[in-house]
């Protein structure tokens, strides 16, 4: 075997192996590189606000209200269809945030719920901005979450969502939590693609959703786009 087949092949089993140490799956795509925020941008018309305090440091993403109350969503530059995205969480408690599937640059989207505060739900599905979207009592117990979370640590969320009618599952450090079809295709527009994004809740004293000076931290955001 001549020398560049054999350092080609260790290229491919290198990647794989290096992905694998990092934290990403076998057969997912890193969505993000782990230094900055290239790929992603900030909303700019979502209603929870337009927070620049999106930084990385130490190959984390790190979110924060640069202004009290101010919230808001990063977007990825690309859209997906049916497919499974995964990210390790630690927030902060008392902090409201989300996973958004198919979302359009409003934010308005299917959601995968990062509402770690007292009475909030880790991993239920939500319809953010989408009307007669409710599932938060269908398909998953709303405590499941409480059961396998780590709390304090890394949590690994994984989700599913596939179909024009949004079949939509959810796994918690690898456990499944919910399995849940929609009625119909609620999306904006009836849209069967779109963003993933990253949700940081607004919040004021009517609706506290989000403790002054909290972060939400996240780490190996990866897709896997489905046949």
């Amino acid at each position: 075997m001549n020398r560049t087949r054999s350092l080609a092949l260790a290229v491919v089993v290198l990647v794989p192996a290096a992905l694998a140490l990092a934290g990403i799956p076998e057969g997912f795509t890193p969505l993000w590189n782990g230094k900055d925020l290239t790929g992603w941008h900030i909303s700019q018309s979502n209603h929870h606000g337009d927070s620049q305090g999106w930084a990385v440091k130490d190959g984390i993403l790190t979110a924060t209200q640069d202004r009290p109350g101010n919230g808001g969503i990063l977007l990825t530059d690309e859209k997906y269809g049916d497919f499974e995205v995964t990210v390790d969480v630690k927030p902060d408690f008392g902090c409201d945030g989300g996973l958004f599937l198919r979302s359009n640059e409003d934010g308005d989207a299917y959601q995968v719920m990062i509402d770690y505060l007292e009475g909030g739900s880790v991993g239920g599905v939500y319809g953010e901005g989408l009307k007669d979207v409710d599932a938060r009592e269908q398909g998953f117990p709303r405590d499941a979450w409480k059961k396998v979370w780590r709390k304090g640590e890394w949590n690994t969320l994984r989700a599913r969502i596939e179909g024009e009618v949004p079949h939509i599952q959810v796994w918690l450090n690898g456990e499944q939590i919910v399995d849940w079809t929609d009625t119909a295709n609620h999306a904006a527009d009836g849209a069967t693609e779109g963003m993933i994004a990253l949700q940081m809740h607004y919040s004021n004293a009517e609706t506290p959703r989000w403790k002054e000076g909290g972060f939400h931290r996240y780490r190996n955001i990866a897709v896997r786009e489905l046949d």
